[in-house]
């Protein structure tokens, strides 16, 4: 599998800032499909800032691996601002990372209503334990929803530590 020349490069940039400030980073993902771990791994080195990452597709290992409550899935959805921010909560805590970023959404190409429609994702990033959530509707087919997706909370995560 290759990786998109701009997730590369950013997820080497991502991996040298946590290697400069000394920080561990987890991920809790859903739609990417380990995608954003696959990315960071990717980069030589990333073994000193990355111990462990979740893919937590269905509701079930959401609740099981990440603690995210049944309550939560059941009231707001698994795409939802309330699920990535306790997917992120829960993987940092399970990882005892500095940083955990999560994300959930519809990549496709079923699976879409009017209120969440296909291109919907829900990003948290919790940073020692400040939390930040973003919601993107992002177009195209299922490969390139999951691709932005990426792309788009990598360059989150830079900036958020850059601040």
């Amino acid at each position: 599998m290759e990786i998109h020349t701009k997730i590369a490069a950013l997820a080497a940039q991502l991996g040298a800032i946590l290697t400069n400030k000394s920080f561990t980073i987890t991920t809790a993902e859903s739609c990417t499909g380990g995608g954003i771990s696959y990315a960071l791994t990717d980069t030589p080195g990333s073994s000193a800032y990355i111990d462990r990452c979740f893919v937590t597709y269905s509701n079930e290992s959401k609740q099981a691996l990440l603690n995210v409550r049944e309550h939560t899935l059941i009231e707001f959805g698994a795409v939802s601002e309330q699920t990535v921010i306790e997917m992120a909560n829960g993987a940092r805590a399970q990882a005892q990372a500095d940083i955990a970023v999560s994300v959930s959404g519809i990549a496709g190409p079923s699976g879409g209503t009017e209120l969440k429609p296909v291109g919907t994702v829900w990003f948290a990033v919790d940073i020692q334990q400040q939390t930040y959530t973003f919601m993107q509707v992002f177009s195209g087919e299922r490969a390139e929803v999951r691709l932005q997706a990426i792309e788009f909370i990598l360059e989150k995560i830079i900036s958020l530590i850059n601040q």
